[in-house]
């Protein structure tokens, strides 16, 4: 159901939509935007919940981000998937917030171009991916 020429479309679809989009978060976004990281004891999150504390800029999440930008690749070439996918990028994204290392608007922003940088990818990687795969 998920193997075969499908199976590897859509994954090799996914993981350029990661890789474009981590590229766009990192080198073009974070820099500029440079927002600090959240104040977890300030903010009341319990200490259970805490992660390593990233150092590159809160804004965006690179991680919800990178997680949408997936699930909207896989999405295109296996729609059965982007459901599934899709919530466990929402998942991700609580998470981050959750543990207290981003907003909610870090989170948000994220998704926002985690799924328009995989919409422009896989469009125009589309033929290419079919011709690895073919």
């Amino acid at each position: 159901m998920f193997g075969g020429a499908t199976g590897r479309r859509a994954a090799l679809s996914g993981l350029a939509c990661v890789a474009a989009t981590s590229a766009f978060v990192n080198i073009a976004v974070k820099p500029i935007a440079r927002r600090r990281r959240p104040d977890r004891v300030g903010g009341g999150v319990p200490t259970g919940r805490h992660v390593d504390m990233p150092s590159s800029a809160s804004f965006p999440s690179g991680h919800t981000a990178a997680a949408v930008a997936f699930a909207s690749g896989v999405g295109r070439v296996a729609p059965m998937m982007s459901a599934p996918l899709h919530s466990l990028a929402a998942l991700v994204g609580y998470s981050r917030v959750h543990t207290g290392v981003h907003f909610p608007g870090d989170v948000v922003a994220g998704a926002l171009i985690g799924s328009v940088v995989a919409d422009i990818t896989a469009t125009l990687a589309d033929d290419r991916v079919r011709q690895l795969v073919s």
